[in-house]
């Protein structure tokens, strides 16, 4: 019989970087298909959730953003969904913000580049819900953006 496993919990922070009626999003190949993600990653020890934005969308895309305002938090438990045999030890929390860009948004090339990324793109936020980005559950609230009405809150355990 397996040990049950103990889900070691991460913190992140996203960003939804909005310029002109578009989001920067990044192109990735994961898992064999290609996708697109918001640019983010982990929290270090000590660092407020809305610098880790801000951290992470310098590195990976090289803009340097504003964070305006949390905008979702969403909670990812592997053990819940598609992958749970081998996911059953993962357990994010993503503080997902509301970034504006500060300086030119046509500059982009950040430094730290996650693995998979293969690009960055803006994209209009009316195209998002037919996009393949991943987690799926964030294509219609980033949509919404273009009417100046999303929802905001908690998200839920959501792939």
């Amino acid at each position: 019989m397996a040990e049950p496993v103990t889900p070691t919990i991460r913190t992140s922070a996203k960003a939804v970087v909005v310029h002109d009626g578009q989001v920067l999003l990044q192109r990735a190949n994961w898992e064999g298909q290609d996708c697109y993600f918001l640019p983010g990653g982990g929290q270090n020890p000590g660092e407020p959730l809305d610098q880790t934005a801000r951290r992470e969308v310098h590195e990976e895309t090289g803009l340097t953003v504003t964070v305006d305002k949390l905008l979702w938090l969403r909670e990812y438990i592997g053990a819940n969904h598609d992958h749970a045999d081998t996911e059953a030890g993962t357990h994010r929390i993503e503080a997902i913000f509301h970034c504006t860009p500060e300086g030119d948004p046509g500059r982009l090339g950040g430094h730290a580049e996650d693995d998979v990324q293969t690009g960055l793109e803006w994209v209009e936020l009316e195209k998002v819900p037919g996009l393949n980005l991943l987690p799926h559950a964030l294509r219609q609230p980033i949509a919404a953006l273009a009417t100046g009405q999303p929802s905001s809150g908690y998200l839920g355990d959501v792939a």
